[in-house]
């Protein structure tokens, strides 16, 4: 694999060796922090809000994600964290899935795991659940194979400020696409540069557990989404991270870096590379939790309930087309794929040309 994906660009010795002790040792609670890249998400919304009020606060405060990857409308579904660490995102999906739901969360620090353990049976029991409906299990998320995933199990893989810790990220995307049922989907947050970094932030063990090092140009990510087979990566949300360590600050330069929560929908056959027009309506049903008015897909695509959107053949596969997508309860989908109209918002081409729009037509 080439440097322009980050995948040979590291440090000399595996990361995954620091940052298991950075996470495990070195930090306390998230107020050892030496930056705000593992807490740079905005306010969740209510139902989240409410939910994580009821999180113990030992898992709160050993908590480092930045973003709030936690999709509504989950109730029954299996679901995967990836690098869960003290479990807050996973203790909040236990209470979204409902006692016939399933979460597991995957990490490689022991420390965490203990944390994560500790609280499980009691907070469950708190939900009215006869038996807990997560587990956590040890293990590195490149290697999801080893640690009991199997292809095609799990409904939703979330995954907080954590991949870029990887030293593999290819491999951490296809194990996720892997394990991932199809209509499935990764819902992650992450941390992302607006640039390639050089081999000397890289290198630096701290810009490493700082989630920092680690972080992928966002053009070579939606790349590699692309190559995995996610073919239309969508951005739900992005906020500026504030380094704010003058000796940091000094190592990265005029770097810039993004807290990006990404969108990634499995489904083979049905999302294409560019988006196309085959006349495709949806509408919202305004049936998830947290969601009765309205229901924000990505960044451009925003559903009022009830109102019928115009949408490309990706996004008409992603909120329900054949009943494919997890979302698919929530939404209806009008018209089919067997008349193609051309590339969806491109107008008409034979009108450009009679306007002498100055486009080449011959």
């Amino acid at each position: 694999m080439s440097n322009c994906c980050g995948s040979d660009a590291k440090p000399k010795k595996d990361p995954r060796d620091f940052v298991e002790e950075y996470y495990g040792k070195i930090l306390a609670t998230s107020k050892d922090l030496k930056t705000n890249a593992c807490c740079a998400a905005g306010r969740p919304g209510a139902r989240l809000a409410q939910l994580m009020s009821a999180v113990p606060a030992e898992i709160m405060e050993k908590f480092y994600g930045c973003g709030a990857p936690l999709p509504l409308g989950i109730d029954g579904k299996r679901v995967l964290d990836l690098g869960s660490g003290s479990g807050r995102d996973c203790y909040v999906a236990a209470a979204l899935v409902g006692a016939s739901g399933r979460v597991t969360g995957i990490d490689m620090t022991e420390e965490q795991l203990d944390v994560a353990r500790s609280h499980l049976e009691a907070y469950t029991g708190a939900l009215g659940y006869n038996e807990p409906n997560m587990n956590f299990v040890k293990g590195h998320i490149e290697f999801l194979e080893d640690a009991g995933v199997e292809g095609d199990s799990v409904d939703v893989v979330i995954s907080n400020c954590v991949v870029n810790l990887s030293p593999d990220k290819p491999r951490v995307l296809r194990e996720v696409y892997r394990a991932l049922a199809p209509g499935g989907e990764f819902y992650f947050s992450d941390v992302y540069c607006d640039r390639r970094l050089p081999e000397s932030v890289r290198e630096n063990e701290v810009l490493w557990g700082e989630c920092i090092a680690g972080a992928l140009y966002i053009q070579d990510f939606e790349r590699m989404a692309r190559e995995t087979g996610f073919a239309d990566p969508r951005v739900l949300s992005t906020a500026p991270i504030a380094i704010q360590n003058a000796e940091l600050e000094q190592a990265v330069g005029e770097a810039k870096f993004y807290s990006i929560t990404y969108r990634l929908f499995k489904i083979p056959d049905k999302i294409e590379p560019t988006s196309e027009d085959y006349g495709q309506y949806a509408i919202y049903k305004g049936t998830i939790e947290g969601h009765e008015h309205a229901y924000e897909l990505d960044d451009k695509h925003h559903f009022e309930t009830g109102k019928p959107m115009l949408v490309d053949g990706n996004t008409a596969a992603m909120v329900g087309e054949d009943g494919i997508s997890w979302l698919s309860p929530h939404f209806q989908v009008v018209g089919d794929r067997s008349v193609h109209y051309g590339r969806f918002g491109s107008g008409n081409l034979a009108s450009s040309c009679a306007t002498g729009s100055g486009r080449s037509c011959c």
